[in-house]
């Protein structure tokens, strides 16, 4: 596996861009300079992240989500906790 998260990654497995190798080995994000983890869906090449809104559901049991546009930086998580002890 590479040491970059993928471009665009969705946590919904009905999704094109899901990805469970990905997510099961932890994707950390920051937006706008700060860690988010309510996030759903991102793109960095396009610049969004779809992220949850609260608690509320749609008709169907999914999130409320809304999508906002900034700067993406997603990591792995594993990474950037080995990272921090050398």
């Amino acid at each position: 596996m590479s040491e970059t998260p993928p471009d665009r990654l969705s946590t919904d497995p009905r999704s094109e861009y899901y990805d469970a190798d990905a997510l099961a080995r932890g994707v950390g994000i920051r937006f706008k300079g700060a860690e988010k983890t309510n996030i759903e869906e991102y793109s960095v090449s396009e610049g969004w992240v779809r992220m949850a809104v609260g608690k509320s559901r749609d008709r169907h049991g999914n999130a409320m989500t809304m999508k906002l546009s900034g700067p993406v930086e997603p990591y792995y998580r594993d990474d950037a906790e080995a990272s921090k002890f050398e």
